[in-house]
């Protein structure tokens, strides 16, 4: 690490809610709640706002009439609103602010970068604004990675509670940072989770302690390379004030820290579910331990809890970002027993590790968050004999690496999706063993569908044309019932696609939900 010179920010004196925001006209581009948020924002301070949406849906509509009340009337839907940036009362804009989604290459993110106007996230803008006048001015403890954010922020939300802080999980997990800093009464802290598209968009913060939990291979195509995706996440680091908390176990981490320009007196923090040395926090046998936030960090060890703490289940993954969690805790300085404390009373989100139903002692599990080969091996090393249900979009992502490491602990896979075909191809390659169904086999194709695992082969087609349909809900009803049909006593029956849902699903939490359904169904059966 080296100590930051102050980067000069474009457009400095906007700065504060006193700066000069009702001299700015600016340019909101999506209306979903980050961008409503920048929207509602940019209208109390004063600013002339326009906003532009391609989709014209009633949602849309819905929102463009709220935002009205509150004085933004300037609202186009519609693709045509979104090829170039617009004037905003007759003059180019002084700034674009951005929803998460926009693609660097986008028409509208083109045009604007080729005129030379700012374009900020709604993360910029919130951290510009600082707290309200009057109210508490909150320390910012971030958070990005491929995987494990919610879970992290979530948790580091109940740790800062239950040390009695007001803190508020905000960012990329739900709750818009503007909402957040707008708060009447303010925040001691706020846990921010940011993904790379935020952070693509954001000029420079100054957190107190930022973390990167991981980094693999996702949305490539939207940074254009994993180049631009991993300098996008490492921006986190950049200006930190004490602490930058990395991950001993995936060094790339390390090396963003090292490369980065951070304030003078901030350290270098890991964690690891190996034994942590000075100025870590990882696991002593079955105890959490910080070796990082004590003054005889070379000698002793600080508990913070202890593996059944997490109750039944305690996946590596959840340990992991749980000792993350409390490294960001710990640099603001909260005590041992909050930690603990939060650990205990802490459940995991839906749709991540949730425990569905237990019948025949088959456990059957949702983890229909796990979108990415990453995450996907996180959920699958958490359990040993797996009926594996996965597949559906890939996002440009390579499965060979994933299907090597797990292969041992696969006994069945169930492939959903309308043309899974490069996840069924590493199956086939690393794990020939393990009978598979369904990755977009066509109707005609008995003869490979009976080979990869059905004896009827009429039935193997017909199962194969009902994962591989674009009816959600009726393929993960197939899957769930192939699942029952094959699933042993002491096996988990596992749903962590290693893909996104939206070749078959609205979301993962859609996809997730009718896993839930399909099993409940499956239950009620006599």
């Amino acid at each position: 690490m080296t100590e930051a010179p102050r980067v000069p920010s474009v457009r400095p004196d906007l700065r504060g809610w006193e700066a000069p925001w009702d001299q700015i006209r600016a340019v909101v581009a999506g209306l979903g709640l980050s961008g409503f948020a920048a929207a509602d924002t940019l209208a109390e301070l004063g600013a002339s706002v326009v906003v532009v949406d391609a989709a014209t849906g009633e949602q849309r509509q819905r929102d463009a009439e709220t935002l009205g009340l509150v004085g933004v009337s300037d609202v186009r839907l519609g693709a045509e609103h979104t090829e170039s940036v617009p004037e905003v009362g007759g003059a180019a804009p002084d700034i674009l602010v951005t929803s998460p989604g926009w693609r660097p290459d986008s028409s509208l993110i083109q045009d604007a970068e080729a005129r030379g106007i700012p374009v900020w996230s709604e993360v910029e803008l919130a951290w510009r604004l600082g707290g309200r006048p009057g109210a508490r001015q909150p320390q910012w403890l971030t958070v990005t990675g491929t995987n494990g954010k919610s879970t992290t922020v979530r948790m580091l939300e109940a740790m800062l509670l239950a040390d009695g802080r007001r803190a508020i999980a905000c960012g990329n997990v739900g709750v818009p940072v503007l909402d957040a800093i707008r708060d009447p009464e303010g925040y001691d802290v706020l846990a921010v989770e940011l993904s790379s598209f935020q952070l693509h968009y954001t000029e420079l913060l100054d957190p107190l302690a930022s973390a990167v939990l991981n980094i693999t291979s996702d949305h490539v195509d939207w940074h254009g390379g994993m180049q631009g995706y991993a300098a996008d996440k490492a921006k986190i680091y950049e200006n930190t004030r004490l602490a930058c908390v990395y991950n001993v176990d995936e060094p790339a981490t390390e090396q963003m820290v090292a490369e980065a320009e951070v304030q003078e007196g901030c350290r270098a923090v890991g964690f690891t579910l190996g034994t942590p040395g000075p100025s870590m926090l990882g696991m002593a046998e079955d105890l959490l331990v910080d070796r990082a936030y004590l003054p005889q960090r070379h000698r002793q060890a600080l508990e913070l809890g202890e593996l059944a703490d997490f109750g039944p289940l305690a996946p590596r993954h959840v340990v992991a970002n749980t000792l993350a969690a409390a490294a960001l805790a710990r640099a603001a300085d909260v005590e041992p027993a909050a930690i603990r404390e939060a650990i205990r009373g802490f459940s995991a989100a839906d749709h991540t590790i949730q425990p569905v139903a237990k019948a025949d002692d088959i456990l059957w599990i949702n983890d229909s968050k796990a979108t990415n080969p990453h995450a996907a091996e996180a959920s699958l090393r958490s359990f040993s004999d797996v009926v594996w249900i996965a597949g559906g979009l890939p996002k440009g992502v390579e499965y060979d690496e994933l299907i090597a490491q797990v292969a041992p602990r696969l006994r069945y896979v169930i492939l959903l999706g309308t043309d899974s075909s490069q996840l069924r191809s590493s199956l086939r390659r690393h794990a020939p063993d393990v009978p598979v169904v369904g990755g977009g086999v066509r109707e005609d194709d008995s003869e490979a569908a009976a080979e990869q695992g059905a004896a009827d082969p009429t039935a193997a087609a017909a199962l194969e044309a009902l994962l591989s349909g674009t009816d959600g809900a009726a393929a993960m009803r197939a899957a769930v019932a192939e699942a029952a049909r094959v699933a042993r006593a002491d096996e988990t029956v596992l749903m962590a696609p290693a893909a996104a849902s939206m070749d078959q699903f609205a979301s993962y939490r859609a996809r997730g939900e009718a896993f839930i359904e399909a099993v409940a169904e499956l239950m009620e059966r006599p």
